[in-house]
């Protein structure tokens, strides 16, 4: 999360095991993931648009240009990696709208991922099943 010389701004987004790099700079709106354009990268439109929703709040869409690299997971957390990462790369480019990302959510670290299987048992919660005879 550092800022280079040519005023783009570098953050870092993670979600489940998926971890993205966002490259924030002003631009035309262009959108490269893992250097193919977006709709390319997501097929699903809920995706795009969960991506997208930082910039929406802030009134940034079509600012700016975006290079993210995403690697880990599947596409609903490599999508829910690359708003984190977008979020904090707009909190870099202007720390006044930390109050609204924060709001709205897209700061927060979403924390859940996959629980291990125990031992003795058939999952991370189900058991074998009982047998009383």
């Amino acid at each position: 999360m550092t800022q280079t010389a040519e005023n783009h701004f570098v953050a870092t987004g993670r979600r489940k095991t998926a971890v993205a790099r966002v490259i924030l700079s002003p631009g035309s709106g262009e959108i490269l993931v893992n250097k193919r354009p977006l709709a390319d990268f997501f097929p699903r439109h809920d995706l795009r648009q969960m991506l997208q929703e930082p910039l929406e709040a802030v009134g940034g869409a079509g600012q700016f240009d975006l290079r993210v690299t995403v690697h880990g997971g599947g596409i609903a957390g490599q999508a829910g990696a690359v708003r984190h990462g977008l979020a904090r790369a707009l909190e870099k480019w202007n720390p006044e709208l930390r109050a609204t990302l924060k709001r709205s959510g897209f700061l927060t670290r979403d924390s859940r991922i996959k629980e291990r299987k125990k031992y003795g048992q058939k999952g991370a919660r189900a058991r074998f099943q009982f047998s009383k005879r």
